[in-house]
């Protein structure tokens, strides 16, 4: 008697298909999870975009909100500077002018008699000088001479040494033409010393200078108010005043200036520094 055979696996083919199905609902399962977490990382992700979008946004913001102060600030700035190199360049026509205005009274003054050019009109010499007076006094050199030697002293840098020379030149030539002039010098030589010293960092020194200063520059006013130099010296000492902070003395001087010397070189320069010191 013959056993019948059934073929291999015939029996467990039901249970090879129930462990495949199974395996593929586990697979299955596991694909939504991991499909799931993906989508919570995306979100996740998407969140911080936008956090970081609206933190970059707001930097952004400050930045361009900084940089348009800064902009308005250099503009300005720019500005201020501009109207302080005008009223510098002003300044310095001013003093150029001057100077042309005493090297053509020097040349004149340097000229033989009834040659050139006739002279800028000048006072009367007195009848019978003495000997402290314009001119030549006895052993010493001339009104003319001492004013050349002191101002040469000034334009090669020798302020104290200027100083000296113009004040002997007033003690000895009170009545000349110059007498004015070489006390305006005195104030001018104070403050390039000064100016000199605060290079140095001598900032004691410098101050001490300038208040010097403003005193040479009154004495022009106080012992020569009819001088040619006097509109100068009230300007130059207006200037002298701001720098040491007297902003209300320097502007009642510039004042002054306007309303009694109008026609004066200085007067359109007192008038726009009134301007700069009332803003």
């Amino acid at each position: 008697m013959h056993r019948r055979i059934r073929p291999a696996g015939s029996l467990g083919l039901p249970a090879v298909v129930f462990w495949v199905l199974l395996s593929g609902c586990a697979s299955d399962e596991s694909a939504q999870h991991d499909i799931a977490q993906l989508r919570q990382d995306l979100n996740a992700v998407n969140l911080a975009v936008h956090r970081s979008k609206g933190e970059t946004d707001t930097v952004v913001g400050q930045l361009d909100r900084r940089t348009r102060e800064q902009s308005a600030e250099n503009t300005k700035q720019l500005q201020t500077l501009s109207s302080r190199l005008d009223s510098l360049s002003a300044e310095l026509n001013s003093l150029s002018a001057r100077l042309d205005e005493l090297a053509q009274r020097l040349d004149t003054l340097s000229r033989p008699a009834g040659g050139g050019s006739p002279p800028r009109p000048s006072p009367p010499p007195a009848p019978t000088p003495s000997p402290s007076g314009g001119g030549r006094s006895s052993g010493g050199p001339s009104a003319e001479e001492s004013y050349k030697a002191a101002y040469l002293d000034f334009s090669k840098g020798n302020y104290s040494l200027a100083i000296a020379s113009f004040r002997e030149f007033v003690r000895r030539f009170p009545d000349a033409a110059q007498a004015d002039g070489a006390q305006y010098w005195i104030g001018e030589s104070y403050v390039a010393s000064a100016h000199a010293a605060a290079t140095q960092g001598q900032a004691d020194k410098a101050k001490e200078a300038l208040q010097q200063a403003v005193q040479e520059y009154r004495k022009v006013f106080v012992n020569y108010p009819r001088g040619a130099q006097v509109p100068t010296a009230l300007y130059k000492e207006a200037l002298a005043l701001e720098e040491l902070k007297q902003v209300k003395l320097a502007q009642a001087r510039l004042q002054y200036l306007v309303e009694n010397f109008p026609q004066s070189q200085e007067a359109p320069l007192a008038r726009e520094r009134l301007k700069s010191l009332g803003e």
